[in-house]
C-alpha cells in the first residue's frame, strides 16, 4: 500500500501491525493467567498492563515478586529490561520529534517493540514522509496490538487458573522478540552484539534474580558499539 495521505499511512501501519496480534494476544493472556496465579486480582493485573505496556518488564517483575526479591531489585530489573525503550525513543526522535508535545506523549505511552520496529524501518525507507504521515503510520501499527494486549490481559486474568496447564502460551515471548530482532541483524556489529549477548546470558544463567539477562544485554550493547567504531575507523561501514 503506497503512502500518499495521512489516511493511507494509518491504514498501512494498521495492516503492517496486524500480524503481531498473533503473538501479542497469547503473550497478554499468559501474563493475565500468571498474574492471577501469583496472587494479583483482576484490577491489579489490568492496572499493571495499562500502566506499563511492557510485557518483558511485566514478566520480569512478576517473576521476581514470586521469588520474594527485594522491592528495589524488582524495580531496577524491570527498568533495566525496559531501557531498550529509551533507545527506541531516541531512534524515533529524528522522525517524530517536531510534533506537538501531547502527540509525543501519546506516542511515548504506546511505544512498544512492534511499533518501534515497524515504524523505524518504514521511516528509514521512506524519507519523504511528512510528520503527520509518520504519526498516522505509527498509531496505525499500535491499534490492533493495543486492543489485543488489553483485551487478552483481561481475558487471561478473568480465566485465571481455569485454563489447562498444558496450553503452550509461553511460546509468545521468544517468538515476538525473534520476529523483531531477526530482520534487524543487518550489519556485522549487529551480529556481534547478538552473539555476545547470547554467550554472556548462557554464562550468567546462574546469577540470581535473572540479573544475568541485564548483564548480557549490557555486554551485547558494549560489544556492538565497539565493533561499529572499529569498522567505522577502517571505513568498512
Amino acid at each position: 500500500m503506497a503512502i500518499t495521505t495521512t489516511k493511507s499511512a494509518y491504514w498501512k501501519g494498521f495492516f503492517d501491525g496486524a500480524p503481531f496480534v498473533a503473538v501479542a494476544a497469547p503473550f497478554a493472556a499468559l501474563f493475565g493467567v500468571l498474574g492471577t496465579e501469583a496472587g494479583l486480582n483482576l484490577f491489579e493485573v489490568m492496572m499493571f498492563s495499562v500502566a506499563v505496556i511492557a510485557g518483558a518488564a511485566q514478566f520480569t517483575a512478576l517473576q521476581l515478586m514470586q521469588e520474594n526479591a527485594p522491592t528495589l531489585i524488582v524495580l531496577i530489573s524491570a527498568l533495566a529490561v525496559n531501557l531498550r525503550v529509551a533507545m527506541y525513543s531516541a531512534a524515533l526522535t529524528p522522525y517524530l520529534g517536531d510534533a506537538p508535545i501531547w502527540k509525543r506523549a501519546v506516542a511515548s505511552y504506546l511505544l512498544v517493540d512492534q511499533s518501534y520496529a515497524l515504524s523505524h524501518a518504514t521511516f528509514d525507507d521512506a524519507p519523504d514522509m511528512t510528520t503527520p504521515q509518520r504519526y498516522a503510520y505509527y498509531f496505525g501499527t499500535c491499534t490492533l496490538v493495543m486492543i489485543a494486549w488489553f483485551s487478552c490481559s483481561f481475558a487471561g486474568a478473568a480465566l485465571g487458573t481455569a485454563l489447562p496447564a498444558n496450553i503452550p502460551l509461553d511460546f509468545a515471548l521468544p517468538i515476538t522478540f525473534l520476529s523483531m530482532a531477526a530482520p534487524m541483524m543487518r550489519t556485522v556489529p549487529h551480529l556481534i552484539a547478538a552473539a555476545t549477548a547470547i554467550v554472556v546470558s548462557l554464562a550468567a544463567v546462574s546469577v540470581p534474580y535473572s540479573l544475568g539477562l541485564i548483564i548480557a544485554g549490557a555486554a551485547g550493547m558494549a560489544a556492538g558499539a565497539r565493533a561499529e567504531l572499529w569498522f567505522e575507523k577502517r571505513g568498512m561501514t
